[in-house]
């Protein structure tokens, strides 16, 4: 069953548009946050192969046929399994995923409320002791409103005026500021130990714990199993070819994932610094290595700038998720959506924004081997959730509404996608979502539940 994008959701005004949005989305803090220290505690370059793999042979699948999910319907995740095949249970996945990018973009927009005060800090030549600056409420707490109004106010302009025109130029300027960081961090004295550290595999590091979290971060990075592209591509006209997009959508995330990598690793060496210090990599690592570089206080702006703008440009297609939700299914406006989804978001985020020392309950919960309500949440929604839904949208598409299906709505904006011979990209990929996603996620998701 395939339905045309209704007229007032809004749609992309062009195919670079969704391609920038689409990568705005994907590409995020679990770039050039997460994976730089991700691949300093599994061992540089071995990681980074892996978790290639994990793009091309799972993450790319799993996008396009949200992309596909989402075109067919012309509908909101909820929406677009209602659409596809009537009274189907497979609804609930629709529902998770409005309820995980609304979690998420909570306890995200603390992280990157985080990323502003430092930008503004290194402006204003303030060193903050990050463990005191995390444990302020009174800080903590207007800074999750700014970046909450940010996300708001684009979003409500919609899908043409706010979401693609402000990737259009965040998504450049964020690769400028990338480009000028790595420039500044392989000049270094030193810096060509960490570049060799990053290139050479050593494939002594490699286990199954290392596939685990290079699939993981595949999951994180190229946001498949949130719903973001399940909305994205409901925006899409029908010539728009979605398997050239889905990889130009890849290819952009994981060129900024890597480059992250270049940012990073010359300078943390150049200096001394331990690569695999883990999340405080960003904030506290690397702020000692500015101090010591020459022109360190203009490159820490930068860099913390840099990644509040890819906090922004995910945080607007989180939001966008229930947004699409409450203007298809409960037909309202799009301004009142997005300002009461994002009220809302910042009273579920102020545990999170409390749960590093600003509130000893919230920072002393524990749950699921996890201390800390953000911590708590984060491995729930951020880490089990996003892989159940991954697996659902494979096993829905494969089994339920049938690859078939999805091949037509692909096939209708890519000729070269289905040839009907006897080896061709549709039937490949039929193959990777029937099979090899579902067996793989599952496999992951036992891991992470029951591996210990």
């Amino acid at each position: 069953m395939s339905m045309q994008t209704t007229g007032d959701r809004g749609h992309w005004g062009s195919r670079l548009g969704f391609i920038l949005a689409a990568s705005g989305s994907a590409v995020g803090l679990g770039n050039i946050w997460r994976f730089p220290y991700i691949t300093g505690e599994n061992g540089g370059a071995a990681f980074v192969f892996i978790y290639l793999l994990c793009v091309v042979l799972i993450g790319l699948p799993l996008l396009i046929n949200e992309l596909a999910l989402g075109r067919a319907s012309g509908k909101n995740p909820v929406g677009a399994f209602r659409g596809t095949r009537e009274g189907t249970p497979f609804v609930i996945t629709g529902f998770l995923c409005v309820i995980l990018c609304f979690v998420v973009l909570s306890y995200y927009s603390v992280i990157a409320g985080w990323t502003i005060g430092y930008a503004l800090s290194t402006v204003m030549g303030k060193k903050l002791v990050f463990a005191d600056f995390v444990s302020n409420a009174t800080l903590m707490l207007p800074l999750l409103a700014v970046f909450l109004g940010f996300t708001a106010l684009i979003v409500q302009a919609g899908v043409q005026k706010g979401i693609e025109r402000w990737s259009k130029i965040l998504m450049p300027l964020l690769l400028l500021l990338v480009l000028i960081i790595i420039g500044r961090s392989v000049t270094l004295e030193g810096a060509m130990a960490g570049v060799s550290y990053y290139l050479k595999p050593d494939f002594s590091k490699l286990n199954g714990e290392v596939f685990l979290m290079a699939l993981g971060q595949a999951f994180f990075s190229l946001s498949v199993g949130w719903g973001l592209m399940i909305t994205y591509g409901s925006y899409m006209p029908k010539q728009q070819n979605m398997v050239s997009g889905g990889v130009w959508v890849a290819f952009t995330d994981t060129m900024v994932a890597i480059l992250g990598g270049f940012m990073v690793f010359p300078a943390v060496f150049a200096f001394g610094m331990d690569p695999a210090s883990g999340p405080a990599l960003t904030f506290q690592t690397l702020p000692a290595v500015f101090e010591k570089m020459p022109a360190g206080g203009l490159v820490a702006v930068i860099f913390f700038l840099l990644l509040s703008i890819a906090a922004l440009t995910s945080s607007i297609s989180m939001l966008e998720v229930p947004v699409s939700y409450l203007l298809d299914e409960k037909k309202a406006s799009r301004t009142a959506a997005a300002w009461i989804v994002a009220g809302c978001a910042f009273v579920f985020g102020v545990p999170s924004a409390l749960s590093n020392g600003g509130s000893r309950f919230f920072s002393d919960m524990e749950l699921f081997g996890q201390t800390g309500f953000l911590n708590i949440v984060d491995y729930a929604f951020g880490t089990i959730l996003v892989v159940v839904i991954s697996l659902l949208c494979s096993v829905y598409v494969g089994w339920v509404w049938k690859t078939r299906s999805a091949i037509r709505e692909i096939a209708e904006g890519a000729p070269g996608f289905d040839n009907g011979k006897a080896v061709s990209l549709a039937k490949i990929w039929a193959f990777f979502i029937r099979f090899v996603c579902p067996l793989v996620i599952g496999y992951v998701l036992y891991q992470k539940l029951f591996g210990g």
